[in-house]
């Protein structure tokens, strides 16, 4: 006899076998026990969670001769028959690929015949949301008032597609992602009936690549158990499912948390050469990085939301202290967008890598907020980085005759902080009129001074959200300004106290300043004691 898949040979007889639906099997054993058998069924859920599992045992419960406690007993003969699909009496049916209207018109002349040998005739329609609409029609009718003798159980994994005359027509039970250590104790039942192992954390690894499917985590061990005749290691698991590991992941995202680059870059490559794929490492990462999230959010029960020991819980926490919401966000956004692009990129690896070095400087990103920006700057202090010179363009020294005859520039005029021009009154007081969204930012920016071409205004320590809202608004005040002084006229806005504190900043602490100042502007850019 040819081998058969594991998914396939340890499919459940029974209710009590399915695993990690335990409110739907206790329904279904309870409506076999007492005779309730509905017309009408829908199970819906993701794949590989028992859908089609559970129908199946539904059909020889509801027919077996000697049903115990709700469960087909497996030995009488229709028991016997159904499991062989050698009765005519339950028909499966692909909706996928038998989705027209004369399959259904079919259906209906043949559901008028009582069955052969069971008591119910039983229709399984798979995938049913792929059914056209004019077989959804046909099948309305029926499905409402099927014959006496007729029990239809569709399955699908995507209810919405299904219409609302259809939905309101069945009994909708939803099958739901089993959790990481039912799908472990289940591969440790297999393992045992079949005679071989595999370690803890190569179970772990296979039911979390699983991603909460029951039969995707069999057929994931029947590829690592071709794989080797001894026993399933952590490794072994890794190599071929090509993940990086809990560990690989946590040294990643530090990586990309310090702003490492080169780390993050060299950990890349490290699981590349050991086989991991570029979109499973992307998809890793989202989901560690929403672990990261998560742990910034419910840190208390870390563990049973993301399914992880305590000592990945503490580690979680960890890294989600060390970095700023915003940081986190756009962070999560790379890679997300990555993962999709990598599908059909030539070159998978460079996007993710692309991806890393992006998330590694937050300063060059157009999006990135400025919380990103000052945080990347104080850890460039921190390490005791040095800002290169700011470059300044040097013209040679002009010859002596050029010297005289060059016009000396005439020194910019500065108005008094106390006498704005009027100019700047009238701009302001029509901006208000104008605008009565930013009335309230306006009345707390001061004037300082006029420089010929630029304002100085300055706010409040505690305005600092009315500056931030007025940046937004920068273009439009400078226009404004521009009309009334009939010259290009910029604007400045500081914070109260920012020339004293630049003072008071060392050598190396003013360098990064600069640094900062090319990198945001000296106008977006301000110091606080």
């Amino acid at each position: 006899m040819s081998y058969q898949a594991l998914y396939r040979a340890w499919r459940p007889e029974t209710f009590s076998e399915i695993c990690g639906q335990e409110a739907i099997t206790r329904t279904l054993k309870r409506q076999v026990m007492t005779g309730h058998i509905a017309h009408a069924y829908l199970f819906c859920g993701t794949r590989g969670t028992g859908k089609t599992t559970a129908a199946k045992v539904l059909s020889r419960a509801i027919n077996c001769l000697n049903p115990r406690d709700g469960d087909p007993c497996g030995e009488c003969e229709i028991c016997l028959a159904l499991k062989q699909e050698s009765s005519m009496d339950v028909l499966e049916i692909d909706a996928a690929s038998n989705n027209g209207v004369d399959e259904i018109r079919d259906l209906r002349e043949k559901i008028k015949y009582p069955p052969a040998l069971t008591r119910y005739k039983v229709y399984i329609i798979d995938e049913v949301h792929m059914l056209s609409t004019g077989a959804f029609n046909a099948l309305l009718k029926t499905l409402e008032e099927p014959p006496k003798h007729a029990v239809f159980i569709l399955a699908t994994t995507e209810p919405q597609r299904l219409p609302a005359t259809i939905l309101s027509r069945c009994q909708r039970f939803d099958f739901h992602r089993i959790s990481l250590d039912v799908i472990i104790e289940r591969l440790k039942v297999v393992l045992a009936g079949i005679g071989r192992s595999a370690s803890e954390e190569a179970l772990a690894e296979i039911a979390r690549a699983a991603e909460g499917a029951m039969r995707d985590a069999l057929s994931l061990l029947d590829v690592c158990l071709s794989y080797t005749d001894g026993e399933v290691s952590g490794q072994l698991a890794r190599d071929v499912l090509g993940t990086a590991g809990r560990g690989a992941m946590f040294e990643f995202v530090d990586a990309l948390i310090d702003g490492d680059a080169a780390s993050a870059l060299g950990q890349i490559d490290q699981v590349m050469r050991q086989g991991s794929d570029p979109q499973v490492f992307i998809r890793d990462t989202v989901a560690h990085l929403r672990g990261v999230m998560l742990a910034g959010a419910v840190a208390d029960d870390l563990e049973g939301l993301l399914e992880i020991t305590p000592e990945d819980a503490e580690r979680f926490v960890e890294q989600s202290k060390r970095i700023h919401a915003d940081a986190l966000d756009r962070m999560l956004g790379l890679f997300m967008k990555a993962e999709p692009d990598t599908k059909w990129a030539s070159r998978p690896r460079t996007i993710l890598e692309l991806a890393a070095v992006r998330a590694c400087h937050p300063e060059k990103e157009a999006d990135a907020t400025v919380w990103e920006r000052l945080d990347r700057v104080e850890k460039l202090v921190e390490q005791g980085a040095v800002a290169a010179p700011r470059a300044r363009a040097r013209a040679a020294a002009p010859k002596a005759e050029e010297k005289k005859a060059e016009v000396p520039t005439p020194a910019p005029r500065v108005t008094p902080a106390e006498e704005p021009p009027q100019a700047y009154t009238d701009v302001i007081s029509t901006l208000k009129a104008e605008n009565p969204s930013i009335r309230k930012p306006l009345d707390a920016m001061r004037f300082i001074r006029f420089d010929g071409n630029q304002v100085v205004v300055e706010f409040a320590k505690k305005a600092m959200m009315d500056k931030m809202l007025l940046e937004r608004k920068k273009k439009m005040i400078q226009e404004a300004l521009s009309e009334a002084f009939g010259q290009p006229v910029g604007i400045a806005m500081n914070i109260e106290g920012s020339v004293q504190a630049e003072k008071k900043v060392s050598d190396t602490a003013r360098d990064v300043i600069n640094q900062a100042y090319d990198v945001f502007g000296r106008e977006n850019t301000s110091i606080e004691d």
